[in-house]
């Protein structure tokens, strides 16, 4: 991304409706497994929101963030100042660590940046231990692809067979993917697809307090939907938990 995209996300990434969403559902995922007792890489950690909600919660774990950009990293080392997470500058395509050394490796809205997403997850998949956990979020349906994809650097968007596929490809077992987002679908259809776009980027913003409270519970609603096992026919994001064979 570029350098204006992280000062955004940097602004907005703790009180922002959708970043709520993403690492409340990640936490799920995490808190679902009672074999994440240890380390936790988040694997395109950007400005470090996730670690900076997450890290407080689950306290317990050891939590390493990585990403390629010096900005990001920079922001995220001092936005998780006194988490205790060791923040790290490399590629999520040549992670810095042994074999089998992570409990649970997270990449949330990374594999879509990659020219070469399948490098990403073999490498995901070498780090982390036997029967390690991965959680994978990118933004769903390549025909919404729109302004918001440019401005975030994107590569592409997926389907859930094709995330599914490139997953198992990489050895995971027991991949499930999910999509979620489904209440704002048909808003961010209106917006990306049929208005012209916007002159400041990304839709990476906050919106007026009464509406980011709207979406804040309209996700909610469909979060505790999923935990009590709904399954979304359709959202703008997909999200894929596997394991890796063993342990």
């Amino acid at each position: 991304m570029i350098r204006d995209e992280y000062l955004k996300l940097a602004q907005v990434e703790d009180r922002m409706w959708y970043f709520r969403a993403l690492h409340a559902h990640v936490d799920d995922a995490l808190g679902a497994d009672e074999t994440v007792t240890r380390r936790v890489l988040d694997a395109g950690c950007g400005t470090g929101g996730l670690i900076r909600r997450l890290a407080p919660k689950r306290n317990n774990l050891t939590w390493t963030g990585l990403d390629v950009e010096p900005l990001a990293v920079t922001l995220a080392r001092e936005r998780t100042a006194g988490s205790g997470a060791d923040i790290c500058e490399g590629s999520v395509t040549e992670l810095p660590w042994d074999d089998g050394f992570f409990d649970a490796v997270v990449s949330a809205d990374v594999l879509y940046h990659l020219e070469d997403d399948a490098a990403a997850l073999r490498e995901f998949f070498r780090a982390l231990r036997p029967g390690g956990l991965v959680v994978i979020n990118v933004p769903a349906y390549p025909w919404l692809w729109s302004y918001h994809d440019v401005a975030t650097h994107a590569k592409r968007r997926y389907g859930r067979a094709e995330l599914l596929k490139k997953v198992a490809a990489a050895g995971f077992v027991a991949v499930q993917a999910r999509h979620w987002n489904s209440f704002p679908l048909p808003l961010v259809i209106l917006r990306r697809k049929l208005l012209p776009a916007p002159q400041g980027g990304s839709d990476v913003q906050l919106l007026p307090a009464p509406v980011e409270a709207i979406f804040n519970l309209g996700m909610a609603l469909e979060r505790n939907a999923m935990r009590a096992g709904a399954r979304m026919p359709w959202g703008s994001s997909l999200l894929a938990v596997a394991r890796k064979p063993g342990g």
